[in-house]
């Protein structure tokens, strides 16, 4: 068996499949499909400074080799996690990692420094697609001084591993990858769901309640490979790589692509196990083809 183990930064992973936060609620639903410690790292449904309800109904469409969501962050804030769900997933021997969301640096910076206190998760994931409220809704993610501006705030509350996952709704994703870097993050992760609808031509409706979503399975693969690729050659910070990851095929296409570990997200849905199959994929992939280690892969995509 080849060594599965990479780092993210001082993050270290068994193996370098993680599954997508909001796709894997808290890790427990899915204790009954799967050994959850043979998982790399599980990142658990957005957390943010204060309860939030989400959006109305209907919020969750399928479409073609993909689905929407506009599920809006739903949960229960981040002193709830920390003491209803924290005592209940702090003694998996896995990596918990938080995904931390916010309206403002401020709040970003509160919920981070909260779950910072918490000594068994060793790592946050900063959505930073999130609409900025003192900008009229426009997410942090889509400039590189928006995203530089969250990372900073945290940062500076903030002593363990900093994942930024970054949307993929921009001009040039590298630009705000290199921003976030400059304020010290130690990692990025891409891609967040590209932005979409869904219409009912019977009813000439929009299907989700608030009309747009987020794209995200299988249809969006290419697009996060070609994002994984160009910003895995522009930063110096390890790259964590996911959309539209069904198997492990894809999740080594991503690592040849310079990713040094991968998420699986939409996949879940279809087969809770996924994760485990993906890991076990790869180690099969590195047998076939003589490579002792995984990381004798990451970025090996010939030119």
């Amino acid at each position: 068996m080849a060594d599965l183990s990479t780092n993210i930064g001082a993050l270290q992973l068994k193996n370098p499949v993680m599954t997508a936060s909001g796709t894997f609620g808290y890790g427990l639903e899915f204790a009954d499909f799967v050994n959850l410690e043979d998982i790399g790292g599980i990142i658990v449904k957005g957390t943010t400074l204060n309860p939030r309800q989400g959006n109305a109904y209907p919020r969750m469409a399928e479409t073609p080799s993909g689905m929407l969501n506009c599920v809006g962050l739903q949960n229960k804030g981040v002193d709830y996690f920390c003491e209803h769900i924290y005592p209940q997933i702090k003694d998996i021997q896995t990596n918990m990692i938080v995904n931390v969301s916010g309206s403002c640096p401020e709040d970003y910076a509160e919920c981070a420094a909260r779950v910072d206190a918490l000594d068994n998760i060793p790592a946050i994931e900063l959505n930073i697609s999130c609409p900025n409220v003192r900008q009229g809704g426009m997410a942090f993610g889509v400039t590189p001084e928006g995203a530089a501006s969250v990372v900073k705030a945290v940062r500076e509350a903030y002593h363990k591993t900093l994942i930024v996952k970054l949307s993929p709704n921009v001009t040039s994703i590298t630009d705000i990858a290199r921003a976030v870097e400059a304020e010290g993050a130690d990692s990025v992760s891409l891609i967040n769901t590209l932005m979409g609808m869904a219409v009912d031509a019977e009813k000439r409706r929009k299907v989700l309640s608030i009309g747009t979503g987020g794209l995200s399975g299988a249809c969006v693969k290419p697009v996060a490979l070609r994002m994984v690729y160009q910003v895995s050659k522009a930063v110096n910070i390890p790259v964590v790589g996911l959309g539209g990851i069904m198997n492990a095929t894809d999740a080594i296409e991503f690592m040849l692509c310079g990713a040094s570990a991968v998420e699986i997200g939409t996949a879940n849905f279809i087969d809770p196990a996924i994760t485990v199959k993906v890991a076990q994929g790869i180690n099969d992939y590195l047998d076939r083809h003589g490579y002792k280690s995984v990381k004798d892969i990451i970025g090996a995509l010939e030119e």
